[in-house]
């Protein structure tokens, strides 16, 4: 929409970016085709975002990541630990039985 205290003519021309420019087809078809560029990477981006596999990858590769940590790895054996001791007071409580 034009601003009517504009000082531009817009006869006869076409606003690009808050610059008027001659009518040119030639730059009006370059505008129209990065448009489009412009859209199909949106798009993309968001089905990437939207997507189931594309959400479990990420979920993957964040586990993965905070996995690498020293702090998980080390609860991470601390609770491997604890699971084999009790399976072993276990299995030897059952055979004093």
């Amino acid at each position: 929409m034009a601003d009517p205290d504009s000082a531009a003519e817009t006869h006869g021309t076409v606003v690009v970016r808050g610059t008027v420019t001659r009518t040119n087809p030639d730059a009006i078809v370059a505008q129209i085709e990065r448009t489009r560029e412009n859209l199909a990477q949106t798009i993309d981006t968001l089905a990437e975002r939207v997507s189931p596999a594309g959400n479990i990858r990420r979920l993957r590769q964040r586990a993965l990541e905070e996995a690498a940590r020293p702090e998980v790895r080390l609860a991470l054996a601390a609770v491997g630990l604890a699971v084999v001791g009790v399976t072993i007071l276990r299995i030897w409580g059952r055979r004093r039985k």
